[in-house]
């Protein structure tokens, strides 16, 4: 065989080997990022949950979701272990005023409709012509009212024995 012939195998195992070896790297820095979990860490799972870590097994670890609240989750459900700084500024807010103008949003949809810093519900403006607006009736349109029904077509009188028979017997000539 030529070395032609043999070149495209070469060039798969290499890449193959490439690919394994890049894959193996990350693996070992996901397994060192959560062999180096301490409790009191904070952390993100795959999921996308912030939690903070109480304890550590063996594959498991015990995550406080909420105060109070406790999950086990896999060693392997750990996306990144977060330092504290980041940590806080992601779950608590603290930080360098990364807020949006600094709003505040509330709890419910009460303010949605109470006016601000009164006790009585918006009203629409005075000047708003939306309430002179004739409303939409959403019944029957008069045209339907109008239309008569077709008339059904018309058969042969009815025999009487047509009526003395039962339903579902059938005339039989």
């Amino acid at each position: 065989m030529s070395l032609t012939a043999l070149l495209p195998f070469i060039v798969l195992i290499g890449a193959m080997f490439l690919m394994t070896r890049s894959a193996k790297k990350k693996q070992a820095a996901a397994a060192s990022m959560r062999n180096e979990m301490q409790p009191g860490t904070g952390v993100r799972t795959i999921g996308g949950m912030y939690a903070t870590v109480k304890e550590l097994h063996d594959d498991a670890v015990v995550l406080e979701v909420a105060p109070g609240v406790h999950a086990i989750y896999a060693k392997n459900a750990i996306g990144a272990v977060l330092d504290d700084a980041e940590y806080n500024r992601i779950v608590h807010g603290d930080g360098d005023g990364d807020d949006i103008d600094g709003a505040i949003v509330p709890d419910d949809a009460s303010s949605l409709t109470e006016a601000a810093g009164a006790d009585e519900p918006v009203e629409a403006d005075a000047d708003d012509d939306s309430s002179d607006k004739a409303k939409i009736d959403l019944g029957k349109k008069a045209e339907a009212d109008d239309v008569e029904p077709k008339d059904e077509p018309k058969d042969e009188p009815k025999d009487a024995k047509a009526d003395e028979k039962a339903d579902g017997e059938a005339d039989a000539k």
